[in-house]
């Protein structure tokens, strides 16, 4: 197990990877927020689903995905129908529009990303990319409550 001095420099480093994320944002259209970029992420990577499962995914109030919603919705990048199963909930879906902005935020982040660690390894960025997963995991799990007997 790590040293207490180790976690230490590890929140640090969390706190400055604040600046990363903000440039990424940086590259986003100026229609685009961060927020509605990620319910176009969301239904490009899960499909189609309801609000209530992509606040879930969002880990936000239902609230604030229905304004992401509403914004993107208003731009022509996602439709919302009735829920065959549930009349009074609606089925999310990105539409043509919708997925040609999420080409466009994924070739622009890609783009960055290749700038900014052109110096790096093809090693380097899948290590990387390996210990971003295994942390995200291990913060999964934690979300999964521990079974008391």
């Amino acid at each position: 197990m790590a040293e207490q001095a180790q976690y230490e420099e590890l929140v640090r480093q969390f706190s400055a990877f604040g600046a990363v994320k903000r440039e990424i944002g940086r590259t986003l259209p100026s229609d685009c927020s961060s927020g509605s970029a990620a319910v176009l992420t969301l239904l490009a990577r899960h499909g189609e689903m309801r609000m209530s499962k992509l606040a879930e995914l969002l880990a936000v109030d239902m609230s604030v995905t229905s304004r992401h919603v509403a914004h993107v919705a208003e731009r022509g990048w996602i439709e919302r129908s009735p829920d065959p199963a549930d009349k009074r909930s609606r089925i999310l879906r990105l539409t043509p529009a919708g997925e040609g902005r999420v080409r466009e935020m994924s070739r622009r982040t890609t783009q960055l990303l290749a700038e900014r660690l052109s110096d790096w390894t093809d090693h380097d960025v899948a290590e990387l990319t390996r210990l971003m997963a295994r942390l995200r995991a291990s913060f999964d799990d934690c979300r999964t409550p521990a079974i008391t007997q």
